[in-house]
C-alpha cells in the first residue's frame, strides 16, 4: 500500500533538538571535527540553543572524552547554547563529576532542580529563608 505525499512542506517538530553523534576511539587532538559540527548545529537554530550529544559510542571513558566534552560545552556556551548528553556511560558521568564538569543528561532532571513529586524536608527550628 502506498500513500501520496502531502503537498507543501513537511511538518517538523521544532522542539526536538539536533543530535551530534560522537564516536570513538578518541585521540587527544581530535576536537576540531566535532567542534565544527557542533558550531554548525548551533548556527542552525536548534531548539532553544540545545544540542544533544550522543556519547554512547565513545567507548571506554578517559581523559580524551573529558577533554572533548569540556571543549564542546565551552564552545556551546560561548555561542549562547548548551549541550545535553545522551546515553553516557556511568563511569563517564563519574569522571566528569570528578573533573568538576556538570553536564545535563537526557532523561534526568537538571541540576539543582528537584525530581517531580519530591518535597524537601524541613527540620523543626530552622529559620525561614
Amino acid at each position: 500500500m502506498s500513500y501520496a505525499a502531502a503537498p507543501g512542506l513537511p511538518v517538523v517538530d521544532a522542539t526536538t533538538p539536533p543530535v551530534l553523534v560522537l564516536l570513538g576511539p578518541l585521540t587527544p587532538d581530535g576536537v576540531s571535527g566535532p567542534g565544527d559540527a557542533l558550531r554548525a548545529l548551533l548556527d542552525g537554530g536548534g531548539a532553544g540553543g540545545v544540542v544533544v550529544c550522543d556519547v554512547g559510542g565513545l567507548g571506554p571513558p578517559g581523559l580524551a572524552a573529558v577533554n572533548l566534552l569540556a571543549r564542546l560545552q565551552l564552545l556551546a556556551r560561548r555561542t549562547g547554547g548548551r549541550i545535553r548528553l545522551r546515553d553516557p556511560d556511568p563511569a563517564l558521568c563519574s569522571l566528569l563529576d570528578l573533573a568538576g564538569l556538570g553536564f545535563e543528561v537526557e532523561g534526568q532532571p537538571a541540576q539543582r532542580e528537584p525530581a517531580p513529586g519530591v518535597e524537601e524536608a524541613v527540620e523543626p527550628g530552622d529559620p525561614a529563608v
